[in-house]
């Protein structure tokens, strides 16, 4: 592919753009606890007549028992000056009509009258005023110790062996000292920092403290203990607190949290539909589930409680086929294993293979990642099949790690039901692919019903299938289970059983090799095989995320204005390089210009040369070959035969495309509908709508309407 690049504004506009860094301003706001005393009510005026008969004229403070100190920031405070700084205190424990209970070590005549008082006034129509012992000593395991850089804008938090910070946002992690668990990855001090991403689309992320193992080390635990405040020190230009010092024990474990910046998190954030992405969803506001924590909150980070905080629910099946599968790859298996998950939809298959590629990334360098889920693609946009080399973690939902895969077909649905026959065929040229030499995951589809049920068959006899994890839920299957006696005698789209004869042939280390494990797997996490009600959680909001993360790439780098896709300056591409076709449906060739106007296409290379004479070089079939990302066409200029590509595939890349492919995967209408900085009409999009324009389109919006053959009955 021949590409110039064709400026869309002047140089001198380009220079004199404007970069807008944006900074959080803290403002102190100082309450005063006293004023919860005031009361004007008669029962008031009573006991001040009774205290005033008195000699002295003294008030003294309640005693609550089991009054501990903890670390606390008045409501949206903030610094003065730049600085804040951690501060201990006892803290009354305030009631929600407004009470308090004080506490005070000297005993008094006068203390009983205060508290008959108070405790009449507290409860108030409550059936107690304090809490129970077991909900006291949940509140203080939920104490998360931290302490805030302003200087740096980060946070050091000490955590205590074996506690959970379950959470919502996004930060980048590095762990100072002992090692903590995320997702199954475990990250020890000296490794390099991890972002973290727990948007409410997914289950919450937690991190979970180790501690520090000195049973391979000569280190005791006062040398351990003295090493751990040193490190905390080295990350504050001041000294940090006492309080926080004071927490810190030999088997503590001490992470650094700092704000997560990059460009996809600024291009979400730009919408208005997605401002939230990353904060709570509406059952966690609801439940009161969010913990205020200051210091967390600076940085990004939101603490869960209660039962929205149980992250990810592992059943012992699930622990028992993670084990097996790791123990696989130890040695006790005689080859790289290949394991293939599958299941019905929303049975939790994505999450249980970022759980197990995370774990494996434990004890081996890479792992092999084949991705034939066309919708929920967990690296690339969807309607892609990809194979995937993954070496880093996967510590959040797919659209905030998405990467350029090793190979990757671009298949143009999100379903494969109109061509199995290409799609089993596009998986096969992937796998050749695979080196052999790493553990092997296979991510599958949610269809496992009638041909998806024969193509799953498929898939485990052509791929040489050694693990088989099957994710279901509830008391019976949704589909036959997948083990080797059943596959004996199973069809599939495209294989068939071997024959009695077949079998009786053949020696039995074949069968051996042909055979796989079985491992069933029971989803005990709530909602279970339903799909997501909230937003963010359909599966059409995900692609849509996909997407959105995908084109990210084009934007800057450096903290500055979004800008919209009309803004980029396009690549030229002649017609007569470059082939165009249509994956989906047939398109007459004199409209596929219209048709591919303004949508997204797969940027292919064919093994063959295009050579066009004058004109559009048009497809009459769609080809299997390598695909090496997306692109929007912007326009089509037929007076000078070019076609103008908005795209983040480096030009290197380019050069060798040679095909164009138009699938139906279209673009995410609030890349077109929230185009900033456009006086007048929108590009591409007006409410004058024509039947009679060729390739126009209503824009189809979403509103989570339940079919009603899905309606579940009250009765």
């Amino acid at each position: 592919m021949k590409v110039h690049k064709v400026s869309s504004r002047s140089q001198h506009e380009q220079r004199n753009a404007t970069k807008h860094h944006s900074k959080n301003k803290w403002h102190k706001k100082i309450r005063s606890l006293d004023s919860t005393l005031l009361n004007t009510s008669s029962g008031t005026a009573k006991l001040e007549q009774r205290i005033a008969k008195r000699e002295k004229h003294t008030v003294k403070r309640l005693k609550k028992l089991n009054a501990k100190p903890v670390t606390i920031f008045p409501e949206n405070s903030c610094a003065k000056e730049g600085k804040v700084e951690a501060t201990s205190v006892t803290f009354p424990h305030v009631h929600t009509n407004g009470g308090t209970e004080l506490d005070d070590s000297s005993a008094s005549v006068d203390s009983q009258e205060w508290s008959e008082y108070a405790n009449s006034v507290l409860q108030n129509g409550m059936e107690s005023s304090t809490l129970p012992d077991t909900d006291q000593q949940k509140e203080d395991e939920l104490q998360f110790h931290a302490h805030l850089d302003h200087t740096n804008n980060r946070a050091v938090l000490v955590m205590k062996q074996d506690q959970v910070l379950c959470f919502r946002g996004k930060c980048l992690l590095t762990c100072l000292y002992g090692h903590v668990e995320v997702l199954g990855f475990t990250i020890e001090e000296g490794q390099q920092p991890y972002p973290l991403f727990s948007p409410p689309s997914h289950c919450p992320l937690t991190i979970k403290a180790f501690g520090n193992n000195f049973g391979g080390s000569s280190k005791n635990k006062k040398e351990g203990l003295l090493e751990a405040k040193a490190i905390i020190r080295k990350y504050f230009s001041s000294e940090p607190s006492k309080k926080l010092m004071s927490e810190v024990d030999s088997d503590s474990c001490v992470v650094l949290l700092e704000p997560l910046d990059t460009p996809l998190t600024r291009f979400l954030s730009s919408f208005s539909e997605l401002a939230e992405i990353f904060g709570l969803n509406s059952k966690e506001i609801k439940s009161q589930a969010a913990i205020y924590n200051p210091v967390l909150s600076a940085v990004g980070v939101t603490a869960l409680r209660g039962p929205c905080a149980q992250g990810l629910v592992m059943s012992p099946s699930y622990r028992e086929a993670i084990s097996s599968l790791l123990s696989a790859w130890a040695g006790e298996f005689d080859r790289c294993p290949v394991i293939l998950v599958c299941g019905g939809k929303s049975v939790g298959k994505s999450t249980f293979n970022r759980h197990l590629l995370n774990s494996l990334l434990n004890h081996t360098v890479s792992v092999e990642f084949l991705e034939c889920d066309l919708g929920q693609t967990e690296f690339t946009p969807p309607g892609c099949l990809s194979l995937c080399t993954v070496t880093e973690p996967l510590l959040g939902p797919p659209f905030t790690h998405m990467r350029d895969p090793k190979h990757m077909v671009y298949y143009g649905q999100a379903e494969c039901h109109a061509d199995i026959d290409r799609y089993l065929e596009s998986l096969k040229s992937l796998w050749r692919h695979v080196s052999g030499e790493s553990p092997v995951i296979i991510n599958t589809m949610g269809w496992i019903r009638g041909h998806g049920f024969q193509i799953l068959v498929d898939l485990i006899r052509l791929l040489s299938v050694t693990h088989v994890v099957q994710l279901s839920y509830g008391n019976a299957p949704q589909c036959h289970l997948l083990t080797p006696e059943f596959l004996r005698t199973a069809h599939g789209w495209q294989t068939h059983p071997p024959t009695t004869s077949t079998l009786t042939e053949e020696p039995a280390s074949h069968l051996t090799i042909r055979s796989h494990i079985f491992l069933s797997v029971q989803s005990e996490f709530e909602g279970a095989g339903t799909s997501g009600e909230m937003q963010h959680q359909r599966s059409n909001e995900l692609r849509d995320l996909a997407l959105l993360s995908y084109f990210s790439k084009l934007q800057s780098s450096e903290p500055g204005p979004i800008r919209p896709l009309h803004c980029f300056i396009p690549y030229q591409v002649p017609h007569s390089s470059v082939a165009i076709g249509v994956t989906h449906c047939e398109v007459a060739p004199n409209n596929i210009l219209y048709a591919a106007n303004a949508s997204i296409v797969g940027l292919c290379c064919l093994s063959e040369k295009v050579v066009g004479r004058g004109g559009p070089v048009v497809l009459s079939q769609t080809p299997i070959c390598q695909c090496v990302g997306l692109g929007v066409l912007r326009g089509v200029d037929m007076a000078r035969g070019l076609y103008f590509l908005v795209t983040p595939v480096s030009p290197s890349v380019l050069r060798h495309v040679n095909c164009l492919l138009l699938g139906e995967i279209s673009l995410p209408k609030v890349l077109l509908t929230k185009q900033l900085g456009v006086d007048g009409d929108l590009p591409y999009v007006t409410t004058d709508y024509s039947f009679e324009v060729k390739g126009a389109g209503k824009l189809h919006i979403y509103k989570g309407l339940t079919r009603p053959g899905f309606i579940k009955s009250n009765n």
